[in-house]
């Protein structure tokens, strides 16, 4: 227990940037004694377990700014550190067929079976986050490499494996990225490129390449993500599904809008209209993807919605995100977290902070129970923007509240 004290000590210590002597000095505040009874040594000694507070833990608690249970609270385990795509793949061309390695010869039930896996991945992405799902997804993303490498199969069964190992890449790298892992994220997205390249699934690439392009639009990479989003509609062509091809142009909106500036904002406005009008022609009798059954008017709107809120027209944006929210999932906990998070910012942008302080307070509370690194990313942007409001108290309150996020 002891330990566990000291522990928290520090790290809630770190967190406000206070040093030892610091702390040592708002202890004594907080129990109005004369003096400085509690030195620095003194408070080494607490974090180091070598001494327990004792009647000092509740003036401690006063000066860190929380209850005694969040100082006693037993540490959390350490957590195994998230694999990475070393881990699971040959160091050399991971899509080279092994020679002298027959294997077993396997048909299309194989791949059947494949795709199953690859689209319960997917609906799991729905309702679970990336620190939930990294390991089972490069996991499957392994075995789906070893039956392409390791067995024989008929030139038309090669080619749908390869399809299910892009669309295996391209949700293993999804995940990857909602777990912080963007390096290895764009390592799983380039492998999948490269194996619907060999499928010669444009459609597939296309929209394993629009997905790196939105983890680099959004982690400082914008100007690649311009390019890589235009490419991927470029090279997928006219005869791409409607869906595809709305899909394609709602990340070279979201490309253009990250990269800031008058014309890169006309550019995406253009590619939503764009977007609306690819997803009008879609119809009963074209055949779509099925790793695009979420792409859909709605989906569309939440696009329309966040561009809007990035360029800062909240009388656009708060009715999009608002008529979006009523009408979603409340299983879908990291999404409705993010949506919720572009309304907080838009309010905000909007001038009402009271009500942005309450969005945002959800926000927190569901990204809470998420181990998504976008969650968390988003609750620091919501935060940072609320600051210009840090005299209004509702929002004085979440910010003294959460300052540590």
């Amino acid at each position: 227990m002891g330990s566990d004290i000291g522990a928290n000590i520090r790290r809630l210590r770190e967190q406000r940037g206070w040093s030892q002597a610091r702390l040592a000095h708002e202890v004594c505040q907080a129990a109005g004694v004369v003096g400085e009874p509690v030195g620095r040594q003194e408070v080494s000694r607490w974090e180091t377990g070598k001494r327990t507070p004792r009647e000092w833990l509740p003036f401690i608690a006063a000066a860190l700014g929380v209850s005694l249970d969040v100082l006693r609270a037993p540490l959390k385990p350490a957590e195994p550190p998230l694999p990475t795509l070393a881990d699971f793949l040959p160091e050399d061309d991971p899509l080279a067929p092994l020679e002298g390695h027959p294997g077993r010869r396997l048909g299309m039930g194989t791949v059947n079976d494949l795709q199953q896996r690859v689209h319960g991945l997917r609906l799991a992405d729905d309702v679970l986050a990336g620190g939930d799902l990294i390991r089972p997804a490069l996991r499957d993303l392994r075995r789906a490499v070893k039956l392409y490498r390791e067995n024989t199969y008929s030139s038309e069964v090669g080619r749908q494996l390869l399809r299910q190992i892009g669309e295996l890449a391209q949700i293993a790298g999804w995940i990857a990225s909602d777990a912080g892992q963007h390096s290895e994220a764009e390592q799983i997205y380039r492998l999948g490129i490269s194996a619907a390249r060999q499928a010669e699934d444009h459609t597939l690439a296309g929209n394993i390449a629009g997905s790196l392009a939105y983890q680099l639009s959004n982690t400082g990479r914008e100007a690649e993500g311009v390019t890589l989003a235009q490419a991927a509609l470029h090279d997928a062509g006219s005869e791409a599904p409607p869906k595809a091809r709305a899909l394609y142009l709602d990340r070279v909106a979201w490309a253009h809008t990250k990269a800031g500036g008058t014309e890169h904002g006309q550019q995406a406005m253009r590619a939503l209209g764009e977007a609306g009008q690819a997803l009008s022609e879609d119809s009963a009798g074209t055949e779509s993807p099925a790793y695009l059954y979420w792409v859909d008017a709605g989906e569309l709107r939440v696009m329309e919605s966040r561009v809007y809120t990035e360029l800062r027209r909240p009388l656009r944006a708060v009715p999009l995100l608002r008529d979006v929210l009523g009408r979603y999932d409340a299983t879908h906990a990291r999404e409705l977290a993010l949506y919720l998070s572009w309304l907080a910012v838009a309010l905000a942008d909007a001038n009402e902070p009271e009500e942005a302080a309450s969005v945002a307070e959800r926000v927190i509370t569901l990204a809470a129970d998420i181990p998504s690194e976008r969650t968390a990313e988003r609750v620091r942007v919501v935060l940072r923007r609320l600051q210009e409001y840090a005299d209004v108290p509702e929002v004085a309150t979440l910010l003294a509240d959460h300052q540590a996020a």
